[in-house]
């Protein structure tokens, strides 16, 4: 089989996660910054079968776009654009922070760590691909 890739753009980092070739279990692939997104992954998907990508879709309270859902948006065209072959799905990304936080503070790690704003973009992605996974086995 082929992997899924979770992305959490963000306007100076972007958080990857990946699913194992099984599509079981997501795991934290990386944090990069955004402007290297292409680069990056053009290399990637030359070096891993990937079938689709979920991008995260910003949303407020009440489902109307957040703020940055302009410039994600515009990701998403240039994506496109990039990698007309791949599948995309936009996953809503309400709340993946937070749970990201809530995680490294459940997890036991120290204060400093916490305040690590790379590790918190990966570990929401990996919680928008779970998420992904586990409503798809339903």
């Amino acid at each position: 089989m082929s992997r899924i890739l979770a992305i959490d753009y963000g306007q100076k980092r972007t958080g990857l996660a990946v699913t194992d070739e099984l599509q079981i279990i997501a795991s934290g692939l990386t944090t990069i910054a955004s402007d290297t997104i292409f680069t990056f992954l053009k290399d990637y998907f030359t070096k891993e079968k990937v079938v689709k990508v979920l991008i995260g879709e910003p949303k407020q309270m009440n489902g109307e776009p957040s703020q940055s859902a302009a410039m994600i948006a515009a990701f998403v065209v240039r994506f496109k654009q990039t990698f007309p072959e791949m599948a995309i799905i936009r996953v809503d990304e309400r709340f993946t922070s937070k749970m990201a936080f809530q995680s490294m503070i459940d997890s036991g790690l120290k204060k400093k760590q916490r305040q690590d704003k790379a590790l918190i973009d990966e570990i929401s992605a990996t919680i928008m691909l779970q998420d992904y996974l586990t409503r798809k086995m339903i």
